[in-house]
């Protein structure tokens, strides 16, 4: 039965042109056999800890699908969802979704609307971006919008002030449309090897002159310049119930896409918890050391890429197993690390002192977010 094959041409893995039966002399390789191709996280959207909607968004900040940031500069008000819709027969659930609800017609010129994501430094190592060896980039995606026209995606090199966008069309309202683009390798600028921000990959929505009125840097990368970052990029702050949704995305090394790299939902979960872990409100643990206070500890799910940022919602409990459940009026974190996170309770009454308790109140945040 013939098969595709692939066939290393010196530089890189690609398709052959056609089917063959004999592939005698050639190196093939089957896709299974290359894993953690995709360079970008939850690019399916399984993943949303936060929430599955939030409205009335005006700035910018992580809502929904993990590891999607919205960047808002003044331009529109939104809704950003999860939603239980992808193409049909893709294998895709789920979906992001932005949708106006309060328009803005007239961007002034430092207007930005984008949804991107951020890659630390230590995992684009084998782009050997800024090196004779350096790759190609392919990023490939489902899209659907009821706003027609052309939509950039920006790749900007943080680490060298580098940048490189790409436009590309929705052609019909409505209609989810697979989209490839590949960008060239850049032999300038080294990536850090480290855990912090190298790269951003925007998908614009929108734009003030600030960033459209140059001329589109598309042909390779160089020394970043706003002007020329969303050139050509339609509003869709244009009108109420204007709406762009995204699925399936892959940012890969080479020129050509391959099928999208589904991983296991225990992986993309855990990928997803090095940057943002939010507890189900009764993890960590501790010993009071008076009747009023308790030392806690909550180990960590995964690694964090940073010593998280930690948030406590708004009910501080804890369950003390000869007492019942008790509230307290002051919680603070202390001692944490990259593995769990230390804090200590006060305000309580009544506790045995010494004797095993446990948080009881509401979700804990951990973030490490670029």
């Amino acid at each position: 039965m013939a098969k595709q094959a692939y066939v290393y041409s010196g530089t890189d893995w690609v398709p052959l042109a056609s089917e063959v039966t004999n592939l005698s002399g050639y190196q093939t390789k089957a896709l299974n056999q290359f894993p953690n191709r995709n360079l970008v996280i939850n690019g399916d959207m399984q993943i949303a800890q936060r929430n599955t909607s939030v409205a009335s968004i005006t700035s910018g900040g992580y809502y929904t699908a993990d590891r999607w940031y919205m960047d808002c500069g003044t331009l529109g008000t939104w809704t950003q969802s999860v939603e239980n819709d992808a193409p049909t027969g893709s294998g895709f659930r789920k979906s992001l979704k932005m949708l106006c609800t309060t328009a803005d017609a007239s961007p002034s010129a430092a207007d930005t609307l984008t949804v991107h994501q951020r890659i630390e430094g230590q995992n684009l190592q084998q782009i050997k971006k800024g090196t004779a060896a350096a790759e190609q980039l392919t990023v490939s995606f489902w899209v659907k919008s009821n706003v027609t026209g052309t939509y950039i995606v920006d790749f900007y090199d943080d680490d060298n002030t580098r940048q490189i966008s790409k436009s590309y069309t929705i052609s019909a309202s409505g209609t989810w449309e697979y989209k490839t683009i590949t960008i060239p390798a850049d032999t300038t600028g080294v990536f850090d090897n480290d855990n912090a921000l190298s790269l951003f990959v925007f998908f614009w929505l929108g734009a003030g002159t600030n960033f459209t009125s140059g001329t589109l840097n598309s042909s390779s990368w160089n020394s970043a310049t706003n002007t020329n970052r969303a050139v050509g990029q339609v509003n869709l702050a244009s009108a109420t119930n204007n709406y762009w949704q995204v699925t399936g995305v892959q940012l890969e090394v080479g020129a050509t896409a391959t099928p999208f790299e589904f991983l296991p939902a225990h992986l993309e979960l855990a990928a997803c918890k090095r940057y943002y872990h939010k507890s189900t409100g009764n993890e960590g643990f501790g010993t009071p050391g008076t009747t009023t206070q308790a030392t806690m500890k909550l180990p960590l799910p995964v690694t964090m890429r940073a010593t998280p940022t930690v948030t406590f919602g708004g009910t501080i409990g804890t369950t003390d197993p000869l007492v019942a459940t008790k509230t307290g009026s002051s919680v603070v974190a202390w001692n944490s690390t990259v593995n769990e996170v230390g804090f200590y309770m006060g305000g309580f009454s009544g506790f045995t002192i010494g004797v095993f308790t446990y948080w009881n109140g509401s979700p804990i945040e951990c973030s490490a977010e670029l």
